[in-house]
């Protein structure tokens, strides 16, 4: 008898796992269980392109309805899964009916982390993380005149950089005392504010937003109201605080959940039958440090690399994942790309020129390289990637060097090194 494998969560991951899967060999049905109506699609985008309208709906799913037929995965669209029996092997849905399962995987995602203050439930206020929350945003960007962004991270620049190029006012308040400081270094932090400001973006840093309400003098104007008392009037606010891990599922089943659906090396949950990827699984990445505690990964690369692993934990060639995590964001003019994770760096080293807006930062620990960020230096970017993923040893002096060729480097390592990723 032929095997089912469900998936549930139709994103990034979810589409991934189920086409390596079929790729892999798996020869039974596969079922993917989306709970929005709309095909999979791309999610960077919305906070950039299709909210600038340089990218239209049409060009944002990840795959045709072709793909889903010649490689005999259903999709189901508007399908939103409330429970698993492990026990009796099934999956229930929304509407009562059962779903039974071989294999199941976890591809749930996060949603966003909303504003817990009086005002949070007005009209004006946005969040972008699906499809739905961009279309409602865009539409209401045609006609703003000014905007407050709330969260400094790469979902409220991104924003912020977008509506600034669709000439709304733009102001973002940060709790942080500077911009990305979970992700990014102080130096990389500066660079973009710089950016921003030159664009006429206005900061709060380090204050929080208290209060919003409406301002009944004044059509269809909102008040944010800050900690400090400082009033920052607007019609449309962006909300982009973080996101939560879609977990309840995993734990109303009895799987172990911390920070995220725990995983091993090889993607399967505390049900070995069971894998889990993307933004919901946490887990300790092999590039950590000893001892670290597990961590989720938020970012497409992961969603996709991931959802490869698992799918061949599925079909029985459990390989443990070793991807190096790298990550992307488009802001102005400006192309930010990331590979590795500069966490405890103790020096770095500058290749290009600052003042020209192309430049990659190399980040090293121990005189080792854990790290790029690059601005408009894409050969950099894939340089480093492989440099970083096959472990290459480069002092700071020949990454700074420009007469150094870091394109030999990277090719002659990796012609000679394992494959681990």
């Amino acid at each position: 008898m032929k095997r089912t494998l469900v998936t549930i969560g139709a994103s990034y991951a979810g589409v991934q796992l189920a086409a390596s899967a079929r790729e892999l060999g798996f020869d039974g049905s596969i079922l993917l269980l989306g709970d929005e109506p709309d095909a999979p699609y791309q999610r960077p985008p919305l906070s950039k392109g299709f909210l600038t309208g340089s990218v239209a709906a049409e060009r944002l799913p990840l795959r045709a309805q072709a793909f889903f037929d010649e490689e005999r995965i259903q999709w189901m669209p508007s399908t939103r899964a409330v429970a698993i029996d492990r026990e009796r092997r099934q999956v229930e849905l929304h509407d009562g009916t059962r779903v039974d399962y071989d294999h199941l995987a976890l591809t749930t995602g996060a949603r966003v982390r909303k504003l817990d203050c009086p005002g949070a439930t007005l009209a004006a206020v946005h969040y972008l993380r699906d499809l739905r929350d961009a279309r409602r945003l865009a539409d209401t960007a045609r006609s703003a005149r000014r905007a407050v962004v709330i969260g400094g991270g790469y979902i409220g620049l991104e924003a912020a950089a977008s509506l600034r190029q669709k000439g709304v006012d733009v102001s973002v308040v940060e709790t942080e005392q500077r911009l990305l400081a979970r992700v990014a270094s102080p130096w990389v932090s500066d660079f973009i504010l710089q950016a921003h400001r030159e664009h006429g973006v206005r900061f709060e840093f380090g204050r929080k937003v208290v209060r919003l309400r409406d301002t009944h003098d004044m059509h269809d104007m909102v008040s944010v109201e800050l900690e400090d008392g400082t009033c920052l009037l607007c019609d449309l606010v962006v909300v982009g605080i973080g996101v939560i891990p879609n977990t309840e599922l995993a734990a109303d089943c009895g799987l172990k959940v911390a920070g995220g659906i725990a995983v091993d090396t090889c993607a399967r949950t505390s049900d070995p039958s069971i894998v889990a990827a993307g933004d919901c699984a946490s887990f300790v990445p092999h590039w950590a440090p000893e001892g670290a505690p597990a961590c989720r990964i938020e970012s497409v690369q992961n969603a996709n690399d991931m959802a490869r692993k698992a799918a061949s934990t599925l079909v029985g060639r459990a390989e443990p994942y070793r991807a190096l995590p790298w990550f992307w964001s488009d802001q102005y003019d400006l192309k930010l790309q990331m590979a590795g994770v500069n966490a405890g760096f103790t020096g770095f080293a500058v290749r290009g020129r600052v003042e020209e807006r192309k430049f990659s930062l190399f980040y090293f620990r121990d005189d080792m390289l854990i790290a790029v960020d690059s601005i408009n230096r894409p050969q950099d970017h894939m340089l480093a990637r492989k440099l970083l993923a096959n472990r290459v040893r480069i002092s700071a002096q020949q990454a700074g060097d420009p007469a150094f060729d870091l394109k030999v480097l990277a090719n002659r390592s990796e012609a000679v090194a394992p494959r681990t990723a």
